[in-house]
């Protein structure tokens, strides 16, 4: 189960509904009009598409990437973790489920992702090997 916006789920209801009028079904959620599934530089090309028309330029040189929207969201949402993040291992666990990750390890890698989860890394490193004293 992933939550979505009701905006969300209105515009995956419409096309999943067209998607069914048109007799493309399998197991793809996002398909081609022949119903095979995307691939990667189709969907990549109608990314720059839309970058183009909402005027985000590369950024020394270089386009953003769809990837780089998953991993904003996840350091984010360690980020925005409530109680000081105390409760991390919860929050690991639930953005694993989250983002399908069959391995939680997978998961470790956000919290390098951003100077703020490093530094709350390591001050509770520091408290941990002094034995709760800072």
């Amino acid at each position: 189960m992933v939550p979505l916006h009701e905006t969300a789920v209105e515009g995956l209801h419409r096309y999943l509904t067209s998607r069914h009028r048109f007799r493309i079904g399998g197991d793809h959620v996002f398909v081609s009009n022949s119903g095979d599934p995307l691939c990667y530089v189709r969907v990549y090309e109608m990314f720059r598409k839309l970058l183009k028309s909402a005027d985000i330029q590369p950024q020394n040189g270089r386009w953003p990437r769809i990837h780089e929207l998953r991993h904003t969201f996840a350091a984010r949402a360690l980020e925005s973790s409530p109680a000081g993040r105390r409760s991390i291992g919860q929050h690991m666990l639930a953005l694993a489920t989250y983002m399908g990750h069959v391995n939680i390890d997978s998961t470790f890698w956000y919290l390098n992702a951003t100077p703020d989860l490093m530094q709350d890394i390591a001050v509770a490193g520091e408290s941990f090997l002094h034995g709760g004293r800072s």
